[in-house]
Protein backbone atom coordinates (compact mmCIF):
# COMPACT_ATOMS: atom_id res chain seq x y z
CA UNK A 1 0.00 0.00 0.00
CA UNK A 2 0.97 3.84 -0.83
CA UNK A 3 0.08 6.48 1.41
CA UNK A 4 0.21 9.90 0.49
CA UNK A 5 1.21 10.96 3.51
CA UNK A 6 2.47 8.94 6.46
CA UNK A 7 1.60 10.35 10.07
CA UNK A 8 3.96 9.24 12.60
CA UNK A 9 0.82 10.72 15.66
CA UNK A 10 -1.15 7.54 14.11
CA UNK A 11 1.79 5.17 15.57
CA UNK A 12 1.87 7.17 19.06
CA UNK A 13 -1.44 7.43 19.70
CA UNK A 14 -1.53 3.37 19.47
CA UNK A 15 1.92 2.89 21.55
CA UNK A 16 0.77 5.27 23.73
CA UNK A 17 -2.12 3.30 24.96
CA UNK A 18 0.67 0.56 26.22
CA UNK A 19 2.53 2.97 28.32
CA UNK A 20 4.91 5.98 28.16
CA UNK A 21 7.15 6.57 25.76
CA UNK A 22 10.54 7.92 27.28
CA UNK A 23 12.87 8.08 24.13
CA UNK A 24 12.42 8.95 20.58
CA UNK A 25 14.84 8.53 17.92
CA UNK A 26 14.61 8.69 13.97
CA UNK A 27 17.64 8.12 12.09
CA UNK A 28 17.76 9.62 8.50
CA UNK A 29 19.97 11.66 6.67
CA UNK A 30 17.73 14.32 7.49
CA UNK A 31 18.97 17.11 4.30
CA UNK A 32 17.60 14.87 1.97
CA UNK A 33 14.62 14.09 3.81
CA UNK A 34 14.21 17.63 5.05
CA UNK A 35 10.07 17.87 4.18
CA UNK A 36 9.96 15.10 7.40
CA UNK A 37 11.79 17.24 9.52
CA UNK A 38 8.90 19.78 10.96
CA UNK A 39 6.51 16.73 11.65
CA UNK A 40 9.15 14.43 13.11
CA UNK A 41 10.54 17.30 15.33
CA UNK A 42 6.82 18.49 16.37
CA UNK A 43 6.31 14.92 17.57
CA UNK A 44 9.32 15.55 19.82
CA UNK A 45 11.87 13.08 18.13
CA UNK A 46 15.45 13.22 18.37
CA UNK A 47 16.56 13.69 14.85
CA UNK A 48 19.88 11.90 14.67
CA UNK A 49 21.48 13.51 11.14
CA UNK A 50 23.02 10.82 9.16
CA UNK A 51 24.46 11.99 5.94
CA UNK A 52 24.57 9.72 3.24
CA UNK A 53 27.73 8.40 2.23
CA UNK A 54 28.30 6.73 -1.08
CA UNK A 55 31.08 3.83 0.54
CA UNK A 56 28.92 3.07 3.22
CA UNK A 57 25.54 3.70 1.87
CA UNK A 58 22.32 2.93 4.05
CA UNK A 59 24.20 0.57 6.61
CA UNK A 60 25.50 3.67 8.56
CA UNK A 61 22.05 4.51 9.85
CA UNK A 62 21.51 0.85 10.64
CA UNK A 63 24.52 0.60 12.48
CA UNK A 64 23.76 3.55 14.80
CA UNK A 65 20.62 2.60 15.61
CA UNK A 66 21.87 -0.81 16.59
CA UNK A 67 24.50 1.06 18.26
CA UNK A 68 21.92 3.72 20.40
CA UNK A 69 19.32 0.68 21.11
CA UNK A 70 21.72 -1.91 22.65
CA UNK A 71 23.22 0.98 25.14
CA UNK A 72 19.74 1.62 26.12
CA UNK A 73 18.89 -1.77 26.49
CA UNK A 74 22.48 -2.27 28.61
CA UNK A 75 22.61 1.42 30.59
CA UNK A 76 18.51 2.20 31.05
CA UNK A 77 16.93 -0.74 33.13
CA UNK A 78 13.68 0.96 33.24
CA UNK A 79 13.07 0.75 29.60
CA UNK A 80 11.61 -2.29 29.03
CA UNK A 81 10.48 -2.30 25.55
CA UNK A 82 12.05 -1.10 22.25
CA UNK A 83 9.81 0.01 19.17
CA UNK A 84 11.40 -0.20 15.45
CA UNK A 85 10.07 1.19 13.26
CA UNK A 86 11.21 -0.67 9.77
CA UNK A 87 10.52 -3.08 7.54
CA UNK A 88 14.15 -4.23 7.03
CA UNK A 89 15.10 -7.37 8.02
CA UNK A 90 18.39 -6.43 8.53
CA UNK A 91 17.19 -5.58 12.32
CA UNK A 92 16.24 -9.25 13.23
CA UNK A 93 19.69 -9.67 14.62
CA UNK A 94 18.95 -6.60 16.75
CA UNK A 95 15.40 -8.43 17.91
CA UNK A 96 16.96 -11.38 19.12
CA UNK A 97 19.28 -9.59 21.13
CA UNK A 98 16.85 -7.12 22.79
CA UNK A 99 14.83 -10.15 23.60
CA UNK A 100 17.82 -11.86 24.79
CA UNK A 101 18.15 -9.40 27.41
CA UNK A 102 14.60 -9.69 28.38
CA UNK A 103 13.52 -6.81 26.74
CA UNK A 104 9.65 -6.66 24.44
CA UNK A 105 10.04 -5.53 21.02
CA UNK A 106 7.49 -4.32 18.84
CA UNK A 107 7.93 -3.71 15.25
CA UNK A 108 6.02 -1.33 13.26
CA UNK A 109 6.04 -1.57 9.30
CA UNK A 110 3.56 -1.50 6.15
CA UNK A 111 2.51 -4.64 5.08
CA UNK A 112 3.70 -5.03 1.36
CA UNK A 113 7.28 -3.62 2.40
CA UNK A 114 7.81 -5.43 5.77
CA UNK A 115 10.01 -8.54 6.11
CA UNK A 116 8.31 -11.63 7.31
CA UNK A 117 11.48 -12.53 9.01
CA UNK A 118 11.46 -9.38 11.08
CA UNK A 119 7.56 -9.75 11.59
CA UNK A 120 8.30 -13.31 13.44
CA UNK A 121 11.06 -11.86 14.86
CA UNK A 122 9.29 -9.63 16.79
CA UNK A 123 6.80 -10.04 20.31
CA UNK A 124 4.60 -7.92 18.22
CA UNK A 125 3.82 -6.60 15.28
CA UNK A 126 2.08 -3.53 14.26
CA UNK A 127 1.34 -2.41 10.52
CA UNK A 128 0.49 1.12 9.78
CA UNK A 129 -2.24 0.09 7.12
CA UNK A 130 -4.24 -1.26 10.24
CA UNK A 131 -3.98 2.11 11.59
CA UNK A 132 -5.30 4.00 8.90
CA UNK A 133 -8.17 1.23 8.51
CA UNK A 134 -8.93 1.35 12.15
CA UNK A 135 -9.11 5.29 12.29
CA UNK A 136 -11.17 5.80 9.55
CA UNK A 137 -13.78 2.91 11.08
CA UNK A 138 -13.53 5.08 14.24
CA UNK A 139 -14.81 8.24 12.33
CA UNK A 140 -17.74 6.78 10.89
CA UNK A 141 -19.95 6.90 14.59
CA UNK A 142 -18.87 10.26 15.09
CA UNK A 143 -20.58 11.56 11.42
CA UNK A 144 -23.62 9.24 12.06
CA UNK A 145 -23.63 10.48 16.27
CA UNK A 146 -23.65 14.17 14.44
CA UNK A 147 -26.29 13.55 12.08
CA UNK A 148 -28.68 12.54 14.53
CA UNK A 149 -27.98 15.19 16.71
CA UNK A 150 -28.58 17.71 13.84
CA UNK A 151 -31.83 16.24 13.25
CA UNK A 152 -33.10 16.21 16.69
CA UNK A 153 -31.44 19.84 17.64
CA UNK A 154 -32.81 21.31 13.95
CA UNK A 155 -28.70 22.38 13.55
CA UNK A 156 -27.14 24.50 16.38
CA UNK A 157 -24.54 26.88 15.51
CA UNK A 158 -22.00 26.30 17.88
CA UNK A 159 -20.25 22.63 17.86
CA UNK A 160 -21.52 20.67 20.71
CA UNK A 161 -18.36 20.93 23.33
CA UNK A 162 -18.98 18.16 25.20
CA UNK A 163 -19.94 15.92 22.40
CA UNK A 164 -16.05 16.52 20.87
CA UNK A 165 -15.14 15.74 24.60
CA UNK A 166 -17.03 12.43 24.89
CA UNK A 167 -15.62 11.45 21.32
CA UNK A 168 -11.81 12.00 22.47
CA UNK A 169 -12.32 10.07 25.69
CA UNK A 170 -14.09 7.26 24.12
CA UNK A 171 -12.18 6.79 21.13
CA UNK A 172 -8.99 6.28 23.48
CA UNK A 173 -11.29 3.66 25.78
CA UNK A 174 -12.12 1.90 22.51
CA UNK A 175 -8.33 1.65 21.89
CA UNK A 176 -7.53 0.46 25.46
CA UNK A 177 -10.25 -2.18 25.42
CA UNK A 178 -8.86 -3.77 21.84
CA UNK A 179 -5.57 -3.41 23.50
CA UNK A 180 -6.31 -5.03 26.53
CA UNK A 181 -8.79 -7.60 24.93
CA UNK A 182 -10.94 -9.58 27.67
CA UNK A 183 -8.34 -9.27 30.30
CA UNK A 184 -10.37 -7.78 33.15
CA UNK A 185 -12.37 -4.23 33.56
CA UNK A 186 -12.28 -0.90 31.96
CA UNK A 187 -12.05 1.34 34.94
CA UNK A 188 -12.72 4.55 34.08
CA UNK A 189 -9.72 5.95 36.03
CA UNK A 190 -7.41 3.84 32.98
CA UNK A 191 -8.93 5.45 30.83
CA UNK A 192 -7.98 8.69 31.94
CA UNK A 193 -4.90 7.84 32.42
CA UNK A 194 -4.57 6.46 29.07
CA UNK A 195 -5.67 9.69 27.03
CA UNK A 196 -3.63 11.96 28.83
CA UNK A 197 -0.74 9.55 28.12
CA UNK A 198 -2.18 10.55 24.77
CA UNK A 199 -3.05 13.87 24.84
CA UNK A 200 -1.05 15.82 27.96
CA UNK A 201 -2.88 18.34 27.22
CA UNK A 202 -6.41 17.28 27.80
CA UNK A 203 -8.54 18.39 30.12
CA UNK A 204 -12.56 17.93 30.76
CA UNK A 205 -12.78 21.22 31.80
CA UNK A 206 -12.11 22.36 28.65
CA UNK A 207 -15.67 20.40 27.34
CA UNK A 208 -17.85 21.88 30.04
CA UNK A 209 -17.17 19.27 33.06
CA UNK A 210 -16.35 19.22 36.46
CA UNK A 211 -14.65 15.85 36.47
CA UNK A 212 -14.49 12.75 34.26
CA UNK A 213 -16.77 10.75 35.94
CA UNK A 214 -19.47 13.89 34.74
CA UNK A 215 -17.97 13.22 31.27
CA UNK A 216 -18.61 9.41 31.43
CA UNK A 217 -22.22 10.36 32.78
CA UNK A 218 -22.88 12.33 30.09
CA UNK A 219 -22.11 9.72 27.87
CA UNK A 220 -23.97 7.48 29.32
CA UNK A 221 -26.80 9.74 29.61
CA UNK A 222 -26.17 10.48 25.63
CA UNK A 223 -26.87 6.20 24.80
CA UNK A 224 -23.18 6.08 24.15
CA UNK A 225 -21.71 3.73 27.03
CA UNK A 226 -22.54 1.41 29.95
CA UNK A 227 -21.52 2.16 33.14
CA UNK A 228 -20.85 0.14 36.37
CA UNK A 229 -20.33 2.06 39.60
CA UNK A 230 -17.92 -0.26 42.13
CA UNK A 231 -19.16 0.53 45.14
CA UNK A 232 -15.61 -0.04 46.93
CA UNK A 233 -14.06 2.20 45.22
CA UNK A 234 -16.57 5.07 43.87
CA UNK A 235 -15.34 4.36 40.79
CA UNK A 236 -16.74 3.73 37.24
CA UNK A 237 -16.02 0.23 35.17
CA UNK A 238 -16.94 1.15 31.52
CA UNK A 239 -19.21 -2.52 30.51
CA UNK A 240 -19.95 -1.81 26.59
CA UNK A 241 -18.87 1.23 24.11
CA UNK A 242 -21.44 2.54 21.95
CA UNK A 243 -19.96 2.23 18.59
Amino acid sequence: AKYAKFDINKILERLLVKGSIVVKKAYCDWERYRDFKATMHGAAFELIDIPHVRQSGKNSADIRMVVDALDLCYTKLHVNTFVIISGDSDFSPLVSKLRENAKTVIGVGVKNSTSDLLISNCDEFIFYDDLVREQERSQQPAKSTKTRRKRKAKATPKKDKAQEGIDIALETARALNAERGDSGKLWGSMVKQTLKRRRPGFSESAYGFSSFSELLEEARERGQITLELDERSGGYILKSLDH
